[in-house]
């Protein structure tokens, strides 16, 4: 599995974390920036990390910025992306199973590295279980094309 990372300023730090517990997991990544905490916008990360998940050159990706909701709400902008802003191990976890969300958003200022972590590790591991739930993204998807141009 290859993971594409994003973050802007306010997410950095937390980025930086989570790619110390990929590297100790051997787990590939991808950083596609923001390098520092110095002021950028949260939308051409989450877009950047959407469009390489999207493209197949990575599998998921996980995107931080202070609250999650803006670069989660820029990700959820590119077709076929499903971004979840999770806070918690069972919304991470539901988000797999029931959502299959190819991208995760956390908030660096909403939660603690610890638990981001614990997140991230319960995202990664989980699988989608499909079944009744592939109908649901179909509906999902339905509208998405509804309103693509």
């Amino acid at each position: 599995m290859r993971i594409a990372l994003g973050s802007d300023h306010g997410g950095y730090e937390l980025k930086e974390y989570v790619k110390k517990y990929l590297d100790n997991k051997g787990i590939e990544y991808t950083d596609y920036g923001t390098n520092s905490s110095e002021s950028v916008d949260y939308p051409e990360f989450g877009q950047k990390v959407a469009e390489v998940v999207k493209e197949g050159k990575c599998d998921r990706g996980i995107v931080c910025c202070g609250t999650g909701i803006g670069i989660s709400i820029s990700a959820n902008k590119v077709p076929g992306i499903r971004c979840a802003l999770c806070s918690d191990c069972y919304s991470a976890r539901m988000s797999r199973e029931h959502n299959n969300a190819n991208v995760l958003a956390l908030g660096a200022r909403v939660i603690g590295r610890d638990v981001a972590l614990e997140i991230v590790d319960i995202w990664l591991k989980t699988e989608f279980q499909g079944g009744r739930h592939e109908k649901r993204l179909n509906k999902i998807l339905e509208i998405e094309n509804k309103y693509v141009i």
